[in-house]
């Protein structure tokens, strides 16, 4: 398919309440809308690395800029006919994986559209039902904390996560177990300790966690190989995981138990895909894990997660969880209890509604073949 044109879009979605982790306090989703037209046909993406570079190296403005300057106009003009195909054009910008997957979803939601086909079938999925899960961030009070847990297992969730950083810790985790002694639950704490709170960790043992995600440093592999030989909780990397290289890497060193996939973060569909089949080959779990995004995203996300070795449910939420109103055409809904299912659409299903898509943009920008910037 030859890329005829790319539109960049850098949004920023309101939250309905702050969302508090170890990285940082967020008041809006930025992320970066990306348009793929190639002939009649248009192709969406979506990338999300916060407003500023806490998660991770990178964040929303600077994706644009990189896709505006760099990525898009590497692409724009080429017929190209694989998700390898393009991650072989973008190969000589090192890193900037979020910025790379915006072209990579777009690209990948286009070839599912050319032949009509739902991304998740395109991709291989089993079936369209997904597993999924709750998310609860750093809370204001204990009280209000274990009010929102319950509303999440009285809703019937299969399981619930809890943002965890300093001076919200491990009395916090005692006083979720005391009130919900059955709950399928495991903490994230966004690379905010080290090697020195291993005693802490240590210490989270007794309450049968279903695993800590990215208890230490956000581009680390060794320490956690450590940690892990030192407690019986297991370890699940995320921010650590930025490329199929790193993912062998940390497999290799025994650094982790499973390992949560973001589209994002990897640098979109096409290299997840070798993580995924990487971590099945060796055993190691995974699941789907999310930003803070529009349905748009949320969508190519819940597609990936049809595959096989989803072996926990994904981090994907209903609209109304974090918005008044989506820019997306279709919102994410529960199907049943705790259960989302993939769009029967062609490519992801959805695209955004123009008039939201023009509400949030916070700037754009166009690029065609043979435009020097």
């Amino acid at each position: 398919m030859n890329i005829d044109r790319i539109d960049l879009f850098h949004v920023a979605m309101p939250l309905r309440e702050p969302w508090r982790t170890a990285a940082s306090d967020e008041t809006a989703i930025e992320s970066v809308l990306v348009r793929i037209t190639s002939g009649d046909l248009v192709g969406w993406g979506e990338t999300a690395p916060h407003s500023g570079p806490n998660y991770c190296d990178e964040w929303a403005a600077g994706a644009f800029l990189v896709l505006e300057r760099k990525l898009a106009p590497m692409i724009a003009g080429q017929d190209i006919s694989t998700g390898k195909d393009l991650q072989r054009l973008l190969k000589p910008v090192k890193g900037n994986g979020f910025a790379k997957a915006g072209l990579d979803l777009a690209f990948c939601d286009l070839r599912a559209r050319s032949t009509g086909t739902p991304l998740w079938q395109m991709l291989g999925g089993k079936t369209s039902e997904v597993l999924v899960g709750g998310d609860i961030s750093v809370e204001p009070t204990l009280e209000g904390l274990i009010e929102k847990i319950g509303v999440a297992v009285d809703s019937g969730l299969a399981r619930v996560k809890l943002k965890f950083r300093p001076g919200w810790d491990v009395d916090m985790v005692a006083a979720v177990r005391s009130t919900f002694p059955d709950l399928m639950m495991h903490i994230d704490c966004n690379s905010a300790f080290t090697l020195d709170d291993v005693d802490m960790f240590r210490s989270l043992d007794r309450f049968h966690l279903a695993m800590i995600e990215q208890p230490l440093g956000h581009d680390d592999i060794l320490d956690h190989a450590v940690l892990r030989r030192k407690i019986g909780t297991p370890i699940c990397l995320d921010e650590t995981i930025v490329s199929v290289d790193r993912a062998r890497h940390a497999i290799k060193q025994q650094a982790c138990d499973i390992i949560n996939l973001k589209l994002g973060r990897l640098g979109g569909i096409t290299p997840t895909l070798e993580v995924r089949q990487m971590c099945e080959d060796a055993g190691i779990g995974n699941w789907m894990g999310s930003m803070l995004e529009s349905a748009v995203a949320q969508n190519a996300t819940l597609a990936f997660a049809t595959l096989p070795n989803m072996t926990y449910p994904a981090d994907i939420f209903p609209t109304n969880r974090f918005y008044d109103e989506d820019l997306a055409d279709r919102d994410v809904t529960f199907s049943a209890t705790s259960k989302m299912h993939a769009s029967d659409l062609p490519g992801i299903g959805v695209e955004p509604r123009p008039h939201m898509l023009e509400a949030f943009t916070v700037q754009k920008a166009t690029v065609y073949p043979g435009e020097t910037r």
